[in-house]
């Protein structure tokens, strides 16, 4: 059974930095794709970030490129995003998820999302 556990959400002000963390187990797939995406209120749920395990390949929204990292650990087991430039409407409930190949950023692609953490970004 897959599970995604995301941590490391919070609240900061505009310009902080922020990184998420998500821990995976149970994927039995040698090659998989993961991303990071949010929702925030009253607002359809989009993606931020995924990356591919085979060779690395990373994806970024514009609204993010520059300010994101999306990262795995040498193990794989744990899936990072690092959020610097923080604005405001980066404020989202924001969630990891997985699935096989091929890797996009359409939400609709993933079948395994962890529970969210929230992250709150203040002007």
């Amino acid at each position: 059974q897959v599970q995604l556990v995301e941590s490391g959400g919070g609240s900061v002000q505009a310009g902080g930095s922020l990184r998420l963390s998500c821990a995976a187990s149970g994927y039995s797939h040698s090659t998989y794709c993961m991303g990071w995406f949010r929702q925030a209120p009253g607002k359809e749920r989009e993606g931020v970030a995924n990356i591919y395990s085979r060779d690395g390949t990373t994806y970024y929204a514009d609204s993010v490129k520059g300010r994101f990292t999306i990262s795995q650990d040498n193990a794989k087991t744990t899936l990072y995003l690092q959020m610097n430039s923080l604005k405001p409407e980066d404020t989202a409930m924001y969630y990891c998820a997985a699935d096989s190949p091929p890797c996009t950023i359409a939400t609709y692609k993933y079948n395994y999302w962890g529970q969210g953490t929230q992250v709150t970004v203040s002007s």
